[in-house]
């Protein structure tokens, strides 16, 4: 090669490494050979605008069908639903609408909102996820496009093509910000991950849960943080090379887009990845002294798998399979040989030839399908109790007699289950609820809305379930008693001030040594004491001629409890120190005033909000005066209807929908007339500090019928 093209190579090299954030490593002689091949500023100014020509154009193929995903997530554990939120990216993949992100953004999902270049909002729903590589399939609706015909579609490369040093970029929505592109290099085409320290056993087969065992990863540092999960890897044509799925101290890991393409088919077609299974889980030969095959780890023995019943066991070494040999000598070679076996006919043989204690064996082995780990899940509310489906995993790993029924996950404490005598328990089996049998998740959901919708409800309901192979009976109450508002303290009487105590210490930086008392802080207005002579500042030292001296701050409450026995409508004379003088001041007795803590209060299943009634203190608090109604926002769960329009805490709501709110009977009266219309959209109108705001909530009314089963996995 000539010295000019040497030179210009190497020009090129340090524009490029410049552009990734870096330098080159060079020696005083290189770096000297460097600078005096540097090719004129002209050819430099072009270098780096092919460059950046090179990056946007790869950037713009793919940026268009990038989106921001919003996931309402739902939970049901301990006896309950909980409701929360998650977020991530993804990229559009086919003209009808399909998106292609991590299966552990849109994990437990209920609701899905996909952002689009443009800044459209549209709905989305779940095609199909798979857990054992962490890719999901989403598809939006893409009858809510303003225009349909101009969807942006990104397309698949070849990962298998992919070098270490080959520069990508990483597109997402980091922190759930506006979208971004980092750039970077390959690191490592085939990484996996061993367990623990210095260990060297990666995710086992024979389960649902991992994402590693059908996954070699594409290390690379183009930066990716939370948000980014699920958005593309793209290399310089402006193709999707992998999906990025986890982060952290400068790697990123993506899976190849080779797979990424094979599970997104599978699910679009399917709604999952049919595997087949052979129950064994594998592990390289490497530091095992043998020279070729694979080590079989462990054999699903309880009940007996298919390689169990065909005479495998564990520590045969595998070195055919159907006639090929089979050499795994590093842990980056088992995903391979996973995929193979996965990628079979379900129900298909394979000849497998193994080595046992130096002698030869064989065995033919019939493949089944891999079985799930979780079934449908659900919470029936009322009674407090979280179920699950019974699986064909969970009935080999409990050795069930019967699939029939659902399986307990947890039971809410003082709920009408967990009351029961004997109480329900996670782990439990439920065989049948009165005269009915419980085969499955819908069996149980429409037993529970039927008793829900008695009238007369029945007393009692007698449930069979079964506990470690043990067939119980039991009765639960289906309807608690309604809860009622809790009683309000007896009126007792009360002055129109808040004070705080003055001790030794505080009285005598005040000027009055050895004088201790309860200093005035707020007079109250619209109250008898704002008509006395009482002013902030002055320290009350006794209440008809009993003293009120404090000591400690465990007598903080000495001032209420000296007042409250005393009849209400009467005077009080207070002895004051005001200024260095002693005062005797007359102050009119009132009844107590409702405080937050005895306030009524009120919480809405539907859009997960609690409310309570305004007080006296609030008004005084936020300088509201009798034209101020509402009911006050004690908390929104942040992923219920409510708490994704906006509203929180401390808000005054003042209106639902069409409906004022001017105290908690018209609240109340409020939601359960919205609750009957189901409306598509709910305006909440707030008052928060000194302005008024209006937040939109989209209630999903379908998921409000209690025991509605969660199909997702």
């Amino acid at each position: 090669m000539k010295n000019s093209e040497t030179g210009r190579l190497r020009s090129a090299l340090v524009l490029v490494l410049a552009a990734l954030g870096g330098s080159p490593a060079l020696g005083p002689e290189s770096a000297s050979a460097a600078a005096a091949s540097q090719p004129p500023a002209g050819e430099a100014e072009r270098l780096r605008e092919d460059m950046r020509r090179m990056i946007a154009t790869a950037r713009d193929r793919v940026f268009p069908a990038l989106v921001h995903i919003h996931v309402v997530t739902t939970m049901h554990f301990g006896g309950k639903e909980t409701k929360g939120a998650s977020v991530g990216s993804g990229t559009i993949i086919s003209r009808e609408g399909h998106v292609i992100t991590n299966h552990h953004v849109v994990d437990s999902g209920t609701r899905f909102k996909v952002t689009m270049a443009d800044k459209q909002e549209i709905d989305a729903e779940l095609v199909g996820d798979d857990p054992l590589t962490d890719l999901a399939v989403l598809k939006i609706n893409v009858s809510q496009l303003k225009d349909p015909s101009s969807l942006a579609v990104a397309e698949f490369g070849d990962s298998d093509e992919l070098q270490v040093g080959d520069t990508v970029m990483a597109m997402g929505s980091p922190f759930a910000l506006s979208r971004s592109v980092t750039l970077g290099i390959v690191s490592n085409t085939e990484r996996v991950f061993a367990g623990g320290m210095g260990g060297d056993e990666i995710d086992e087969f024979e389960s649902d849960r991992g994402s590693g065992i059908f996954t070699r990863w594409i290390q690379h540092d183009a930066l990716i943080n939370p948000g980014n999960s699920g958005g593309p890897l793209v290399n310089l044509r402006g193709q999707i090379v992998g999906v990025n799925t986890l982060g952290g101290a400068g790697n990123g890991f993506a899976s190849p887009s080779n797979l990424n393409r094979r599970v997104a088919e599978a699910l679009i077609k399917h709604g999952e990845v049919p595997r087949s299974s052979i129950g064994i889980s594998f592990k390289q030969i490497d530091k095992t002294g043998y020279r070729e095959g694979v080590l079989v780890n462990s054999v699903s023995q309880s009940p007996p798998g298919p390689a169990a019943r065909a005479g495998v066991r564990a520590g045969d070494v595998i070195t055919k399979i159907n006639g090929e040999p089979v050499t795994v000598r590093f842990a980056e070679q088992i995903p391979e040989l996973a995929i193979r076996i996965a990628a079979m006919p379900i129900g298909s043989t394979i000849a497998v030839e193994y080595v046992r204690e130096g002698k030869p064996g064989t065995a033919t082995i019939t493949t089944e399908k891999m079985l799930k780990d979780h079934g449908a899940e659900t919470s029936l509310r009322a009674w407090g109790i979280s179920v699950e489906a019974v699986t064909e995993r969970l009935v080999r790993e409990l050795r069930l007699s019967d699939p029939a029924g659902v399986f307990v996950t947890g039971v809410r404490p003082g709920s009408p289950m967990g009351l029961a005598e004997p109480g329900v328990q996670g782990g439990d089996i439920l065989r049948a609820v009165g005269d009915k049998a419980v085969s499955s998740i819908a069996d149980l959901i429409e037993i529970y809305k039927s008793i829900s919708a008695a009238d007369p409800a029945p007393e009692f309901v007698l449930v069979r379930f079964e506990r470690r192979g043990k067939e119980h009976v039991t009765l639960i109450k289906p309807k608690p008693p309604k809860r009622e508002d809790p009683p309000r303290e007896v009126p007792k009487a009360w002055i129109g001030v808040a004070v705080q105590p003055v001790l030794r210490d505080l009285a005598r930086h005040l000027g009055h040594d050895g004088v201790t008392g309860f200093r005035v802080t707020r007079v109250y207005p619209r109250t008898l004491a704002a008509g006395s002579d009482l002013k902030v500042g002055d320290l009350i030292t006794a209440i008809n001629d009993t003293k009120v001296q404090p000591k400690g701050m465990q007598d903080a409450g000495m001032f209420q409890r000296t007042i409250r026995p005393l009849r209400i409508e009467d005077e009080a004379t207070l002895t004051v120190l005001r200024a260095g003088q002693t005062l005797q001041i007359k102050v009119g007795l009132e009844r107590t005033k409702i405080g937050p803590e005895e306030a009524r209060k009120d919480e809405n299943r539907d859009f997960e909000i609690s409310v309570r009634e305004l007080t006296f203190f609030d008004r005084d608090d936020n300088n509201w005066d009798d034209s101020v109604q509402g009911v006050l926002v004690e908390g929104a769960e942040r992923a219920g209807w409510a708490g994704l329009a906006g509203v929180g805490g401390g808000d005054l709501l003042q209106r639902v929908g069409p409906y004022e709110v001017t105290d908690l009977a018209s609240y109340r009266k409020a939601m359960e007339q919205i609750a009957k219309d189901q409306p598509e959209r709910v305006v909440f109108v707030v008052l928060r500090g000194t302005r008024t705001h209006f937040k939109f909530a989209e209630p999903d009314w379908k998921p409000v019928i209690e025991g509605k089963a969660d199909e997702k996995k």
